[in-house]
């Protein structure tokens, strides 16, 4: 199935320096939210603490809850609603240490039951993390990404060669800081979840780019002289059908996740939306034109090497 002919000549790389300019002002908004939110948004699982979701059978306020809370000197946590606004669940969120997270859950039940009766809510939830956990947890997440971003250059090094590689990194940098931007700029919360699809976006990201870049190779050994930017303007076009239909299937399953599949999992689905979307840009608006650029700057000709093999 083709929704684009292969032998289509739009010239992509024509809007390569737009497309820079455009990531540059994108990256440079999610990292000036970064610095003003003090870095990102830690949830539960990187920050510690306990974290208590509630659902109430009629409407209530966050202020409500608060109030009921102050007696157990709770007044101070941090409470937002959860889902959508019918369902009446909030999330109560407090930073305790260890030994005062124990019974914890019991505490503010019964501070909740005072003002709410028994009847009229139910504790669905709660975890607890302590500080210790958290902190490892938070340095495991940033280490797997970047065990993943040595081990992808480590593998398109030795499949192609380092400009190919250089480029992917690049492109998946790009992606990584721009989805943690949006999260940044909505506000939303970092937790395990998150970090899981921050490792999809690598692996959905390099996919498509190794595909671009192995139609690239392919069309450099039949092309013989032709010029290189012609090259990949071509490769990009033959396989832009195949592209287009890829993202636009995996974004049915991962709208469907994040319209369909409730609170708990839709800041995972909302990451990979980001991802898949920047992941299909960068693989031909980043990627290539980085090694396009890098065969200008240090061509392989003059280094007694075939053009891109």
């Amino acid at each position: 199935m083709e929704f684009i002919k292969p032998d289509t000549r739009f010239d992509f790389l024509r809007f390569a320096r737009t497309a820079a300019i455009i990531s540059i002002v994108v990256i440079a908004v999610g990292v000036v939210s970064l610095l003003f939110h003090g870095g990102p948004k830690l949830g539960i699982d990187f920050a510690g603490g306990t974290l208590i979701q509630v659902k109430f059978d009629k409407e209530t306020t966050a202020g409500e809850i608060r109030k009921a809370l102050n007696q157990i000197d709770m007044g101070g946590s941090i409470i937002q609603r959860f889902g959508a606004a019918q369902d009446n669940e909030y999330l109560i969120r407090t930073e305790l240490s260890e030994a005062e997270l124990e019974n914890l859950s019991g505490l503010v039940e019964k501070a909740l039951a005072e003002h709410y009766d028994h009847d009229h809510f139910e504790i669905r939830r709660v975890e607890m993390v302590g500080a210790a956990v958290g902190k490892d947890l938070r340095q495991k997440g940033i280490l797997s990404i970047l065990y993943a971003m040595i081990g992808i250059l480590v593998y398109v090094t030795w499949r192609f060669e380092l400009r190919y590689a250089l480029g992917a990194i690049i492109a998946l940098i790009h992606d990584i800081v721009i989805t943690v931007g949006i999260f940044s700029l909505l506000d939303k919360e970092f937790t395990l979840p998150v970090i899981a699809a921050l490792l999809a976006i690598i692996g959905y990201s390099l996919n498509d780019t190794i595909v671009v870049f192995d139609r690239i190779r392919e069309n450099v050994r039949a092309s013989g002289r032709k010029p290189l930017r012609d090259i990949m303007n071509a490769s990009i076009n033959q396989i832009l059908s195949r592209t287009l239909l890829t993202s636009l299937t995996t974004l049915l399953v991962v709208g469907a996740l994040f319209f369909l599949g409730g609170a708990v999992i839709h800041d995972f689905a909302f990451a990979l939306m980001v991802g898949v979307i920047v992941g299909t840009y960068s693989s031909i608006f980043i990627a290539t034109p980085t090694v396009l650029a890098w065969e200008r700057i240090w061509p392989a000709a003059a280094r007694g090497k075939k053009r891109i093999s």
